[in-house]
């Protein structure tokens, strides 16, 4: 009997249910069942996300999935990482989530790093600083609702606790958090007393692949659901995306590529060293034991922020074609800025920095895409860079994944700024690399070797080779980010 799965993928601005099967050759199917959107709101000035709407809206697309004549599944959930949902002692959420872009972590850093140095911080834990990283919410959070607080389930974690009763915290996603030691691989009790955060807060950690539970059908009777059984798969986005990446050997690195671009390798032992610490580089961890060695980048939310506030006037492959018919590197912006994380007006906030840098102002949609997609490449080739000299590979390919694969300009652009070779797609890989780890945790895969080499047989790439040298602008690009430092 064909076996159905299918990867619940839910990132900042939209969620889908997408539908997979494997045939007898490892090809692997992919389908859009259900779409919808998502968001923070605010609430009395504090920017929450919707978690009921998002239960609500994995019913109906499990309710279509019947309708499809389908009556027996598996599910895996994946959401962005750091966010979390305090339940109090009778297993009910104290609030909705707070989204990591609310405001309520602005000087965190400097609090914090008065009990402990934020140097120690990086060493224990390997975790790029961020200000929104989970150990920094909670230092902020409301010391009320953290005292009736009787568990903390990360986003994906919750979803699957409300949906199936049992709570985990899967070990991709924990390590978002920035409070799990990246020795010991378990929560760091001193990082947790400098917060005053107890570690009973915190459920078992479970591995990725490990079987969560059927749905509590009873639970739901306004829906008619198939069986489901909840499979904890790498809850982290970007780790399912890895998992998705086709990459083969040891000399491959990856962007995956959405409202964050990662640029990253997967390696077996994480690197917390001071220069790893100033390169701000992160050791997240992958499934199987690896870590996702890998830097944050602002990545499409610069352009999905400008194509909103021009109230989508283009498409997004239009505002690439604009970009392309624009002069390269006349303006340039440190994507990276904290300026740039959830600004009132993006267009303003761009402009204003070209202006105290003293560079042309964008004023188009096409100088403002070029000026972003532009920033975007240069800055991937600063952080290749330095990726080679950290882990002394060689790099000689560079997977792009995600939806940001789609963008051939941006791929290009990338190879040349990257003196690299692109291979572009899966444009869905985290929710392919979802699929794949339930797919091995039921046996349709013996590993994930043969999972990514099933993703090749089953979705096309394209490759896009260096045609220019751009060393004069990166350059120029570095010097400018650190005159920002």
């Amino acid at each position: 009997m064909t076996k159905t799965y299918l990867a619940v993928d839910i990132g900042a601005s939209s969620g889908r249910l997408m539908l997979s099967e494997k045939d007898p050759f490892d090809r692997i199917s992919l389908e859009e069942i259900h779409r919808f959107k998502n968001g923070f709101m605010e609430i009395d000035g504090t920017d929450y996300w919707d978690a009921d709407h998002l239960i609500e809206e994995i019913l109906i697309g499990l309710e279509k999935v019947k309708q499809r004549g389908i009556s027996e599944c598996y599910v895996g959930i994946d959401t962005w990482g750091v966010d979390y949902c305090l339940l109090d002692a009778n297993g009910q959420p104290l609030s909705q989530p707070v989204s990591y872009r609310d405001d309520r972590t602005e000087g965190a850093f400097e609090e914090f790093d008065r009990g402990l140095p934020l140097n120690q911080l990086y060493e224990k834990t390997g975790i790029q600083l961020q200000p929104f990283n989970t150990v920094f919410q909670l230092l902020r959070e409301d010391r009320q609702k953290l005292a009736q607080a009787k568990q903390l389930l990360l986003m994906p974690d919750y979803l699957g606790y409300a949906l199936t009763g049992t709570a985990v915290l899967e070990k991709t996603n924990a390590s978002t958090m920035q409070l799990m030691n990246l020795k010991t691989r378990k929560l760091d009790e001193d990082v947790l007393a400098a917060i005053d955060v107890d570690k009973e807060l915190f459920p078992n950690m479970a591995e990725p692949g490990s079987i969560l539970g059927p749905i509590l059908k009873e639970k739901f009777p306004r829906y008619d659901l198939p069986d489901a059984t909840f499979i904890t798969i790498a809850s982290h986005d970007t780790a399912s995306a890895v998992v998705g990446t086709p990459g083969k050997g040891e000399n491959w690195a990856y962007i995956s590529s959405g409202t964050w671009s990662l640029m990253g390798v997967e390696i077996e032992e994480g690197i917390s060293t001071s220069e790893t610490f100033e390169a701000n580089f992160t050791n997240e961890w992958g499934v199987q034991g690896t870590i996702r060695f890998l830097k944050n980048i602002m990545g499409m939310w610069l352009i999905q922020e400008v194509a909103r506030i021009q109230e989508y006037r283009y498409s997004y492959p239009e505002l690439a074609e604009l970009a392309s018919q624009e002069e390269a590197f006349v303006s340039l912006i440190d994507v990276n800025d904290p300026r740039f994380l959830n600004p009132k007006d993006m267009i303003q906030e761009i402009q204003t920095y070209c202006h105290e840098t003293n560079q042309p102002v964008p004023a188009t949609a096409g100088k403002l895409a070029r000026c972003i997609y532009d920033s975007l490449a240069l800055c991937y080739a600063v952080e290749l860079e330095k990726l080679e000299k950290i882990t002394g590979k060689t790099l000689t390919q560079l997977h792009i994944v995600g939806g940001g694969s789609n963008n051939d300009f941006l791929n290009q652009l990338t190879a040349d700024a990257c003196g690299i070779n692109v291979l572009a797609g899966p444009g869905e890989a985290t929710a392919i690399g979802n699929i794949i780890v339930q797919m091995v945790a039921t046996k349709g895969f013996g590993t994930l070797v043969e999972g990514r080499e099933g993703i090749k047989k089953s979705f096309p790439m394209k490759e896009f080779q260096p045609q220019k040298e751009n060393h004069q602008a990166i350059e120029i690009y570095q010097a400018l980010t650190k005159q920002f430092v």
